[in-house]
């Protein structure tokens, strides 16, 4: 399947000359880690001491119970230092930039959450910070924006082309062209040019090896299934990495936006919008025109909106070995308010939509079965959208008199 970052025809690393002695750079030292039996070692103990790890998987009884079918377990990766799975991978990263004697690390962020995570990584091991991000998540993931600030990182919006994460990569790949000699870049997801895709997935594989201990420890047994939300895929390849030679349902969940049919969507590998091209380095599904430009998607997370997909869930999707179906942002937001009263969790708005498929398909299953979510992020992130799609009458008279105090 893997030969010098394809995955059965996706991936690949497209450059333009400049870059080819920095990946080359890149590809070296990840591979002399990999090789090393002390570097996850290492890895492992800065993600146990700094990063809480490992995280839980926590039994879901009310839900079980109402739904009166499969038992459902919830992988806590919103308890990961800065609350989301996007941890495991900077700290690896950072890990590999100190091995390249770098200084200065720059990212691209959608949700604001991997955004974050660099930056805290930056802080940990004194890196200078730059962080990419589109205008519209700017306004939207304020609270993310305040954080990657105070944690001493430049925040630069992007104001070209649809102002969301696609753009915000753009940017961020020709910082990396200007400034190559002193900076990595700390992509966020699996996609991009080889090494990413399975760079990122190495680090994040984290997630399955520690979901995998925990169910068997809790039930002897594997579960029947395993739900992820996907956006360019990063903890979906995480947690479904350590189940991918077992009799295991691995379910990829996009975002469906406004429906399927409305065009108002980013669901790449679960719709027909989509289809193969070349673009940000790499070779996979992406939502575009039949000119190869790419068009416009729509989340209700910000995090989801990306109009590519991994190269590797790209060909997983051909062999058929994960099955991917779509979330409406209606579905997304009741999915959450169920999870909320009924367990006391607030998933981010990414994660509740793997819990939007969980929950249609856990009624289905036996109660002698299993299924885990992977809950990759927390949800406070999310209060001011969240806030406004529950019409939240209180929340807006907060924001509306908070306005008026600093106009005052």
């Amino acid at each position: 399947m893997f030969d010098r970052g394809y995955y059965d025809g996706f991936g690949g690393a497209f450059l333009p000359e400049i870059l080819v002695a920095t990946f080359d750079e890149l590809v070296e030292t990840f591979e002399k880690a990999k090789s090393d039996p002390c570097f996850w070692q290492e890895y492992s103990d800065v993600m146990s001491t700094y990063s809480c790890r490992p995280t839980p998987l926590t039994f879901a009884q009310n839900l079980t119970d109402m739904f009166g079918g499969s038992r459902i377990y919830i992988k806590r990766e919103d308890l990961n230092h800065t609350g989301a799975h996007k941890a495991n991978n900077v700290m690896g990263q950072g890990l590999l930039t100190k091995r390249m004697g770098k200084t200065r690390v720059i990212a691209e962020t959608g949700a604001g959450q991997h955004g974050v995570a660099t930056a805290t990584m930056a802080a940990r091991f004194g890196y200078k910070c730059t962080i990419y991000m589109g205008e519209v998540d700017v306004h939207r993931q304020r609270p993310n924006v305040f954080w990657m600030g105070r944690l001493g990182a430049e925040v630069i919006p992007v104001r070209e082309g649809t102002r969301i994460l696609k753009d915000a990569i753009n940017e961020a790949f020709r910082d990396w062209v200007a400034n190559m000699d002193t900076t990595h870049y700390v992509l966020g997801t699996a996609c991009g040019p080889h090494p990413f895709p399975e760079m990122v997935t190495y680090f994040q594989s984290i997630i399955g090896k520690e979901a995998r201990k925990q169910i068997l420890e809790a039930e002897k047994k594997l579960p029947a299934g395993i739900y992820a939300c996907v956006g360019g895929g990063s903890n979906a390849m995480g947690i479904f990495s350590d189940f991918m030679e077992d009799d295991v349902d691995l379910i990829g969940v996009e975002a469906g936006g406004k429906g399927l049919e409305s065009g108002e969507h980013a669901a790449r590998l679960s719709s027909k919008d989509a289809s193969i091209g070349v673009a940000q380095g790499y070779k996979t599904y992406f939502l575009q025109d039949n000119d190869g430009q790419m068009k416009k998607t729509h989340s209700v997370a910000a995090g989801l909106d990306y109009v590519g997909v991994s190269p590797i869930l790209a060909h997983l999707k051909e062999t058929g070995r994960v099955r991917f179906e779509a979330a409406t942002d209606k579905e997304v937001i009741e999915a959450l308010s169920l999870t909320i009263k009924k367990e006391g969790l607030i998933p981010a708005l990414e994660s509740a939509h793997a819990f939007v498929q969980a929950f249609k398909e856990a009624p289905s299953l036996s109660k002698d079965q299993a299924i885990i979510i992977n809950q990759s992020g927390r949800g406070d992130k999310d209060i001011f959208t969240v806030a406004e799609a529950f019409k939240d009458p209180k929340w807006m008279e907060f924001i509306k008199n908070k306005a008026e105090e600093y106009n005052a």
